[in-house]
């Protein structure tokens, strides 16, 4: 393959994928890791990436901080779980995206869809998104939590419970082997269950690195959620509860 095909489909692997990793490119070319750091650098340099330390992501308008930076370095697992939700909701949609990674990433995958109507909560999620002219954004108004972006408090709460929409796309912190769903900020509990109410279908996004993780405040049973999607088989009593509740696994 010529340079010029091999940066071609670096780009476009970046844009399905949000980020890739020197890995995964090495692999996937079949070259040497200094053909591919010196195409990374050649694309950063023209601003068709942003280089990462290990990767490349999709480039931004504004200069990233070391925060923003870390959330745009998705593993392969978590833009495997994107590209398959992004693949069941249909153009035209409405939908609410949570905070976390995992949504984030989910927003990069609907790139490619049109005349999505979104309600997010998420400052991240909006700034993405915003680049999209046939899409019709909402952001929820709130207290913005300075180290991610999300937005929460009563104002985010009485705003949620203004819409019903298609799809309500939620992040997780950890899933108990009872099949309990946690999180470590009760503010964020109370704005998850707002979402979940006020959807028509919950799509929960975790990868396998939230089985059996532990988080103080309980958002509630596997039932509240319609399907989850993540990248690995979830540990069986996670599974009984799965199958108990009829919840639609997708494994990515």
């Amino acid at each position: 393959m010529k340079q010029t095909q091999r940066h071609d489909a670096i780009i476009d692997l970046v844009r399905r994928q949000g980020y890739v990793s020197t890995e995964e490119l090495v692999e996937h070319f079949a070259v040497s890791p200094q053909t591919i750091r010196r195409d990374l650098n050649d694309l950063a340099e023209q601003n068709k990436i942003h280089r990462h330390h290990g990767g490349a992501a999709l480039p931004s308008s504004s200069e990233n901080t070391a925060w923003q930076d870390r959330k745009m370095m998705w593993s392969v697992e978590k833009a495997r779980i994107a590209q398959r939700v992004a693949s069941q909701i249909p153009d035209g949609a409405t939908l609410f995206i949570d905070i976390g990674t995992t949504p984030e990433a989910v927003a990069h995958a609907l790139m490619n869809h049109s005349n999505l109507r979104v309600v997010t909560n998420n400052l991240n999620v909006a700034t993405l998104l915003m680049s999209k002219p046939d899409f019709r954004l909402i952001l929820a108004g709130g207290e913005v939590r300075t180290r991610d972006g999300g937005i929460m408090g009563e104002a985010t709460l009485d705003f949620i419970s203004q819409f019903r929409l298609d799809y309500g796309i939620l992040g997780i912190s950890g899933i108990d082997l009872d099949g309990s769903l946690l999180e470590f900020d009760y503010h964020e509990v109370r704005t998850k269950r707002a979402i979940i109410e006020n959807s028509r279908s919950v799509m929960l996004v975790c990868d396998h690195s939230k089985f059996g993780r532990n988080a103080m405040v309980n958002l509630g049973s596997m039932r509240l959620v319609d399907y989850l999607f993540t990248d690995a088989l979830p540990p069986a009593s996670v599974m009984k509860v799965i199958e108990q509740h009829e919840v639609h696994l997708e494994l990515c």
